[in-house]
């Protein structure tokens, strides 16, 4: 999949396509590896915008609490 902008859903959504493609077992080895790569890309992905989230929503409670 070309690289684009994906929000955390979209992200999430292809991400759990290719584990499915993974988990049947019928790629070939370069296939599975090229999957393997996008999956830990869009893995990377979603855990920085968890993060970013995260700090943003302790950022606001921080003000709030101010």
């Amino acid at each position: 999949m070309a690289e684009k902008k994906l929000n955390f859903e979209q992200a999430m959504a292809r991400l759990e396509e290719i584990v499915t493609r993974l988990e049947q077992g019928d790629a070939t080895l370069e296939e599975a590896l090229t999957l393997f790569e996008e999956g830990t890309a869009l893995m990377k992905k979603c855990s920085g915008m968890l993060d970013k989230a995260e700090e943003e929503g302790q950022q606001q409670g921080a003000d709030m609490a101010a």
